[in-house]
């Protein structure tokens, strides 16, 4: 209840932006328009960690600046240039502190952007400050998975009032990339990134599993473990996109990604989103820095929701708040169409359904396990839209 109450009068400012309660499932939204979707690229495993983001940050690297230099401008001017100067100077020790393979790759992306390594460090770690998100896995009756999400972010950095917007969120765009991940000559997985992001958010592992991941609030979230991070060196907790790529590199199957998404222990919260490959694998991971608990596909519910989980940002056993509700708007799409309708085309027009699909929404991204398919297009709520 704190963490509702510290979000509404964050939130507050803006209520009164908001549009009309939701009025009906989008039905024509896909499939998605080709010039949307984002571009591809590969990252290769079997470089140094230095050299494998150079050739994708070169021709990146102008949108990535734009970003940074927005969020340290809006930084400074929330909090000042001494606390400002203070979290970059604690930057430069987080980065030291990280594990490799991902500090020698901030470094490498530091080298290629002209960027400080504190820098760079912050937009690799913005999990653990802040994210949005909504997250659908559906079965249709023959057993088959699908998995989409909408990723949102940029709540709170920049409202623009005369093109109804926020500037991180448009700032990130241009930076969305479809990589293909590879070692030894050989596909290893697939992800949605944006350039420069070491992480993983979104991805799928062909004939083995699939994964998103939702922010989950907390007062004992990303900046309690950091501090430990930073002036306890409790190193042995997970920054939590770190461990989604080592799941992504690593576990051969659904139930051993389940088992590594499950038992690490995290610096920050989180919901973990995975599919698997076969009939009734599906799983909501609600996660504690060290425990957690799992929303099965066929077993969380009963009756006609049994073949769908939806995850926004809060957790599944209590009402999210009315100020955040998109996952209400979801559920009753899903439930009005049907088993008989589940398919990507679904996920994607209730991932386009308002106010699912809202102003922060900076891409759409759909999954297929059994093709090793996935697929994202940037997205742009035109008015009349939901700000978050």
């Amino acid at each position: 209840m704190i963490r509702q109450a510290l979000l509404f009068l964050l939130t507050l400012p803006y209520i009164q932006a908001r549009i009309e309660p939701f009025t009906g499932c989008e039905t024509n939204a896909f499939p998605p328009n080709q010039s949307d979707a984002v571009p591809h690229y590969t990252i290769n495993l079997d470089l140094t960690p230095e050299e494998r983001w150079t050739k994708l940050l070169m021709e990146k690297k102008g949108h990535m600046l734009a970003l940074i230099d927005d969020v340290r401008n809006l930084t400074i001017s929330l909090l000042g240039q001494k606390v400002f100067s203070f979290i970059n100077n604690n930057l430069e020790k987080i980065a030291s502190s990280l594990p490799q393979p991902y500090f020698g790759e901030i470094k490498g992306i530091a080298k290629a952007t002209g960027l400080p390594v504190s820098e760079v460090t912050l937009y690799n770690i913005f999990y653990e400050v802040f994210t949005f998100c909504t997250s659908i896995i559906a079965q249709d009756t023959s057993g088959n998975i699908y998995h989409g999400r909408n990723l949102d972010f940029g709540l709170f950095m920049g409202w623009d009032p005369k093109k109804h917007s926020w500037r991180v969120a448009e700032l990130l765009k241009p930076l969305i990339v479809h990589l293909g991940w590879i070692k030894g000559g050989k596909l290893v997985y697939e992800s949605v990134n944006y350039a420069g992001y070491v992480g993983i958010l979104t991805a799928v592992k062909k004939n083995q599993f699939t994964f998103s991941l939702d922010e989950r609030f907390g007062l004992n979230g990303g900046y309690i473990g950091i501090l430990e991070w930073v002036l306890f060196k409790d190193h042995k907790q997970k920054w939590v996109s770190f461990l989604t790529r080592e799941v992504m590199e690593n576990a051969k199957t659904y139930e051993e990604a389940k088992h590594m998404f499950s038992h690490t222990r995290l610096l920050a919260p989180v919901y973990f989103i995975l599919g698997g490959a076969k009939k009734g694998e599906g799983s909501i991971i609600t996660r504690w820095r060290d425990n957690f608990h799992i929303n099965d596909l066929q077993e969380h519910m009963s009756g006609s929701e049994s073949w769908f989980l939806v995850e926004t940002n809060y957790d599944q056993w209590k009402s999210p708040p009315f100020f955040d509700d998109r996952r209400t708007p979801a559920v009753h799409c899903l439930k009005l169409r049907g088993q008989k309708n589940a398919s990507p085309k679904l996920i994607y027009n209730v991932l386009s359904t308002k106010p699912v699909f809202n102003k922060l929404t900076t891409y759409t991204s759909l999954m297929d396990v059994n093709r090793g398919y996935i697929g994202a297009w940037l997205r742009r709520c035109e008015d009349p839209c939901w700000p978050w």
